[in-house]
């Protein structure tokens, strides 16, 4: 029996586990707003309302328990400074979960879970490198058997792989 066992497994041991709820808490907290499973989701919400409180406290040793939970210095100074001071007036109910449907490939439920008064600004800022791709005329033995192959550039970067596929 299952007597006061709280949290879900997610079907992955341990490390796994807590590597994908501290690496989601800090996209939500870049972000302000993630689309995921509906489990995830909800295994999401204490997570992040228990840092948000610990950045309302305040102090050097709540810092650093959230720098032990979260991992990233830059998210973690956005925790302190602007989320703690978002939400220094509310008691509790910091995120939202809103179900979003099923996924089309395997008919999982998707959530969006999100901070209430959330800057809309920040929603997609700073993803990462915008990947574009274009063929290439690869020149074999054959000048006839000229074929196009897919290459993938990335904007203001020099490519690592030449004809990586897409």
């Amino acid at each position: 029996m299952r007597h006061k066992i709280s949290g879900r497994k997610l079907q992955r041991k341990t490390g796994h586990r807590h590597a994908m709820l501290r690496n989601m808490a800090a996209a939500l907290i870049k972000h302000e707003q993630i689309m995921t499973t509906l489990p995830k989701a909800k295994e999401m919400r204490p997570y992040i309302e228990k840092l948000i409180t610990l950045a309302k406290r305040g102090g050097l040793s709540n810092r650093r328990l959230a720098m032990s939970r979260l991992q990233d210095e830059t998210q973690l100074k956005k925790l302190f400074d602007i989320l703690a001071e978002r939400y220094s007036d509310r008691e509790g109910g910091y995120s939202r979960v809103i179900k979003a449907g099923y996924r089309a490939s395997d008919a999982a439920q998707m959530a969006i879970i999100e901070l209430v008064d959330r800057d809309e600004d920040a929603k997609g800022q700073d993803s990462g490198p915008v990947m574009t791709c274009r063929p290439v005329r690869h020149a074999g033995a054959d000048r006839d058997a000229l074929r196009p192959l897919p290459r993938c550039r990335v904007q203001g970067a020099v490519p690592v792989q030449r004809n990586r596929e897409c």
